[in-house]
């Protein structure tokens, strides 16, 4: 059992049940844990830095495995003119978390703005980062999006 994360923690303390799954931390994407865990691609969420044109505060999008963002698609949706994905160096500087474990749930506190991708709707759970390279958290889609209030989207395409 991996030591606890402040995402299990906060997960806890809203009575949603989660499911931790380890894997080598050298995976760094949602096709390599999908591929790892045996699971399909659809199912395993990635956790993207993308920033809005003149706006400060970073949105964190979260989309399947399998899926592309579209960035003018997720632009539209939020009311911007554009948005642009952060590089993966600025993502870490901005969330203090390594591209790979980058997590809505470990960054409760930042309080930006969280989408997910429309797709997540047709989930019972999803796999997602639990803030560390290596752990992911299985966790029921739809009390995860009401906790974290997170907005639902149409802002992918197939990859």
């Amino acid at each position: 059992m991996p030591k606890k994360l402040n995402s299990m923690r906060w997960l806890e303390q809203r009575q949603i049940p989660y499911e931790v799954i380890e894997f080598d931390d050298s995976i760094h994407s949602a096709e390599g844990v999908a591929a790892f865990i045996g699971t399909s691609p659809e199912h395993v969420y990635k956790t993207l830095v993308v920033l809005p044109e003149g706006k400060s505060k970073p949105m964190l999008v979260m989309l399947a495995g399998d899926r592309s963002l579209d960035l003018k698609a997720l632009a539209k949706a939020v009311g911007y003119k554009r948005v642009e994905m952060a590089s993966h160096q600025m993502a870490e500087k901005l969330t203090g978390l390594k591209v790979g474990g980058i997590s809505a749930l470990a960054l409760t506190a930042k309080n930006w703005p969280i989408y997910i991708d429309e797709a997540a709707l047709a989930l019972e759970s999803l796999y997602m980062s639990a803030g560390q390279r290596g752990i992911n958290l299985k966790v029921p889609v739809k009390p995860l999006i009401e906790a974290l209030q997170i907005k639902v989207v149409a802002c992918a395409s197939p990859a």
